[in-house]
């Protein structure tokens, strides 16, 4: 049936196993070092098509897994997806590489499907090879305890977790005016390095909306493009980034690759800030607004400029609205527009008015709220992008001091 005509209903709290057609489960292998904690997890779509696309950090060190996976979804199908927290396998050489390539000949054997069909996912530490034997247990055990529950994908999205706090999932339903639905799911890790390309992320999509590999291609990088790369914690950019988004088909709906990338692109964005609210040591979720630009391109280079600078990033940590550092910031890029003509708000108090004092500073409040809420405004058009990011702290750099002590 082709769905012409949709009703996005709002964000709902499961994640890869709420679409029809996908099996997930998360396991504790030994993997990471923390006693008892889910490390492996699996997830597998049982159909009946096994369409798939997927994209990838570009950080020119790519780990294996990310090597391996970029191979794997060249043709359009994945049957599986394997991944395990508390080890990167990046920068690990030949040896690194055939240890994702054995675990995904391993799985395969367990699904009795093709290794060249299953994608492989790796989140930790650089540098370090991954306990194989581990893995390939772990893999074994969350194979056999593939369910669909909300439990199966609480499961799975708590054994990608590293220096995340909580899981984050999220999943929506999509009404078709004929009757029917089809269902959009998803689960993502990740809480520092997080910059585009797409952030220190490992993210599994699902959907069992009938659609092609090139349309899941399409709809992805857009989502992902007002997702996951307007994340930006602390402008770092992973070894390891995996985006992928399965299709199963088993709603048997072809949707309107519009609408569906419009849901789909709603399920990144609730993710994205799920990133960006657990960001390490944050105090503050920030968006950084600018609008009235010349293009979006320059709308984006200018909230980027902004969510990048220590200096402001310390300030919004300190409770100093100082738009002084928001407005520096702003003279850095190549954007058009006037100085004069340039306004600031925080938090609705417009601080700074045509490029210079605007209202008293003293009138925002940003003890009272985790969000703040910063907007520019160029004046030098209609066009906008917002990027999200937080506050540079204490605790952030205690915790990247002693990441891999």
């Amino acid at each position: 049936m082709s769905a012409t005509q949709h009703q996005i209903e709002g964000v709902i709290t499961q994640g890869v196993t709420l679409a029809r057609g996908f099996r997930a489960a998360g396991v504790s292998a030994g993997i990471s070092a923390l006693e008892g904690k889910k490390d492996v997890a699996l997830v597998v779509n049982d159909g009946p098509l096994k369409n798939a696309a997927a994209v990838f950090t570009t950080n020119r060190f790519a780990a294996a897994p990310v090597l391996w996976s970029q191979q794997v979804v060249g043709d359009g199908r994945v049957d599986a997806v394997l991944l395990n927290s508390g080890g990167a396998n990046a920068c690990t050489g030949a040896p690194g590489f055939q240890d994702t390539h054995t675990s995904a000949e391993h799985v395969a054997d367990l699904l009795n499907i093709s290794a060249g069909d299953v994608l492989v996912c790796s989140t930790g530490l650089i540098g370090q090879r991954l306990p194989l034997d581990n893995l390939l247990a772990g893999s074994e055990q969350a194979a056999r305890a593939l369910g669909v529950s909300p439990s199966d994908s609480l499961a799975a999205a708590e054994a990608i977790m590293t220096t995340d706090t909580v899981p984050k999932q999220a999943a929506i339903c999509v009404e078709v005016e004929q009757g029917g639905d089809y269902l959009i799911g998803g689960m993502a890790k990740g809480a520092g390095m997080l910059a585009p390309g797409l952030a220190t992320m490992l993210v599994v999509l699902t959907t069992d909306a009938v659609l092609s590999p090139e349309d899941l291609d399409t709809a992805l990088r857009q989502a992902v493009r007002l997702s996951f790369n307007r994340a930006d914690a602390d402008g770092c950019m992973s070894t390891n980034d995996t985006v992928v988004l399965m299709g199963s088909g088993a709603s048997g709906l072809v949707p309107d690759l519009v609408g569906f990338t419009e849901a789909l692109t709603k399920v990144c964005q609730d993710l994205a800030l799920q990133l960006i609210g657990d960001a390490e040591g944050a105090s503050h979720d920030i968006h950084v607004r600018t609008f009235n630009a010349a293009t979006e391109e320059e709308a984006e280079e200018v909230s980027r400029a902004v969510s990048r600078s220590n200096l402001f990033k310390t300030a919004i940590f300190g409770n100093d609205p100082n738009w002084g550092r928001i407005l520096s910031e702003v003279g850095t890029t190549s954007a058009d527009f006037d100085p004069e003509n340039v306004n600031v708000l925080i938090n609705g108090v417009q601080v700074c008015t045509g490029g210079g004092i605007g209202q008293d500073r003293k009138l925002v409040d940003l003890a009272a709220d985790r969000k703040v809420t910063v907007e520019i405004d160029l004046a030098a058009g209609e066009h906008e992008a917002t990027i999200w990011t937080n506050d540079l702290t204490h605790d952030y750099v205690h915790e990247n001091s002693a990441y891999s002590s």
